[in-house]
């Protein structure tokens, strides 16, 4: 696995292990792995274990988790919307 992902990669990479999955388990499996943020970076297997489910279904089941987990301003300006004008 490549030791760098953008965070737009994010699903793609976390079908690289096996689910159902334990909470610490996915967070060994991916140790080491940056995730480039839009401001800044974190490393992958200490956001899963910053997750407060103890076990994964499935890829999506931990993306949707990740994003709770992630600091507000991973995805953009905070206070930012989409649809106000």
């Amino acid at each position: 696995m490549n030791n760098t992902i953008k965070l737009s990669h994010l699903r793609t990479a976390l079908r690289d292990i096996s689910y159902p999955v334990e909470r610490r388990e996915a967070a060994s499996a991916f140790d080491g792995v940056t995730v480039l943020m839009a401001d800044g970076d974190a490393d992958l297997g200490g956001l899963i274990r910053d997750c407060v489910t103890d076990e994964f279904a499935d890829p999506m089941d931990l993306y949707y988790e990740l994003h709770n987990a992630m600091p507000i301003t991973a995805l953009g300006e905070p206070g930012q919307s989409d649809g106000d004008a």
